[in-house]
């Protein structure tokens, strides 16, 4: 067995393609759900504004010729200069339920790590906090919705054997939308509707552009202070809503606004997970008339992110977002209700809100660090 890295584009399509038969017939293929090739490919390219401020080696374990795990080392230039720590991360972690081979790999990647001066290595992000993040470590009875992660439970031995421990869990919420908001929290958020003078509006489509613009600023400022958070700059925002734009439903989107200013906003999109599992990674002529017709039955929607701005904080606008999302997917056809992903173990504000919502606590994720002075 032998570890060996590549500098992208090389390799591309062997790193892409790995879990694809790493959980063919495997107990868990029920619940992972394959992404799109093509859209994995598009995310470790260079049409990915991300790497014009960050670098990615990946690693390729090998046992005579056959590809048995998989691993990227990133370093974010943006999180070293934000957090003023010199971290690298690991990503795009899958491995067979070996250890050796785990430890194997993730050494590699810690020995370049190190070599480019990096202290701390932290992961998995796949490849940023804004993007797949975490280990699953609660929850595998289910699968994962849009852009969070799915992992065998072997997954906690490999990296813990491999030197790695807690730094942070984030939490995933389910909240049915078959069940009306408590009455308290109903006649909270008509509260403060009226005293703050809030009009709920939804996202704009034909003023798309201008809307993503008012969701950047809402989002880089209501999240500026949070545990491992890097603001997105404007070409990855725009990457991101480029990629998004087909999946939203600007009905489930809520922006608030005080005195004509948006001042809070969700970002929420129907889960397309449900119909990635139908499509086994692609999107040719079939696939299209796949995905058209399953998305038809999408039942659940991701709350991504909700964010506001800090001057407004601490007033009751996070339930009032809270609220609408809920009536929102009762109102339009998703009676599963939301799945709010992803929120920080120790943010009690925000999880307290989550609770008093009626929100469920079903998925937890972890994320680990290893000190790289070794």
């Amino acid at each position: 067995m032998e570890i060996k890295s590549y500098s992208l584009p090389e390799k591309l399509d062997d790193f892409v393609k790995f879990p694809f038969k790493l959980y063919k017939g495997s107990p868990y293929e029920k619940f992972w759900v394959p992404p799109l090739i093509s859209e994995a490919k598009k995310m470790l390219s260079s049409k990915n504004p991300f790497w014009k401020h960050a670098k990615i080696k990946i690693f390729l374990a090998q046992d005579n010729g056959k590809i048995v795990g998989r691993c990227a080392a990133i370093i974010d230039r943006n999180h070293i200069k934000v957090h003023n720590e010199k971290c690298g991360f690991f990503g795009f972690f899958d491995c067979i339920n070996d250890v050796a081979v785990a430890k194997s790999l993730l050494d590699e990647v810690k020995k370049f790590l190190k070599s480019e001066g990096m202290e701390i290595i932290k992961g998995p992000a796949n490849p940023s906090a804004n993007d797949e993040y975490g280990l699953l470590i609660e929850g595998f009875d289910s699968s994962p919705v849009i852009m969070m992660t799915y992992n065998p439970p072997y997954y906690i031995d490999l990296i813990e054997k491999s030197g790695f421990k807690k730094a942070k869990d984030l939490y995933a919420w389910i909240r049915s939308a078959h069940d009306d908001a408590p009455p308290r929290i109903a006649r909270i958020v008509e509260m403060v509707k009226k005293r703050e003078n809030i009009k709920v509006r939804p996202l704009d489509m034909k003023n798309f552009q201008r809307d993503v613009q008012h969701f950047k600023d809402i989002y880089n400022s209501a999240w500026e202070k949070n545990w491992g958070f890097v603001p997105m700059n404007d070409d990855e925002i725009d990457f991101m809503a480029a990629g998004m734009k087909p999946m939203v439903d600007p009905r489930i989107f809520h922006f608030l606004e005080v005195n004509g200013v948006p001042v809070a906003a969700t970002l929420a999109v129907p889960d397309y997970n449900f119909v990635l599992k139908k499509l086994d990674g692609k999107m040719g002529p079939i696939g299209i008339i796949k995905f058209l017709y399953w998305k038809r039955k999408i039942k659940l929607v991701r709350l991504m992110a909700l964010g506001v701005k800090k001057e407004f904080r601490g007033k009751g606008f996070e339930a009032v977002l809270y609220h609408e999302m809920l009536q929102s997917c009762r109102k339009y056809g998703y009676p599963e209700g939301g799945e709010l992903s992803w929120t920080l173990e120790d943010n009690d504000l925000i999880n307290k809100g989550v609770v008093a919502m009626g929100g469920i606590l079903y998925k937890k994720y972890r994320i680990y660090e290893a000190g790289l002075s070794t």
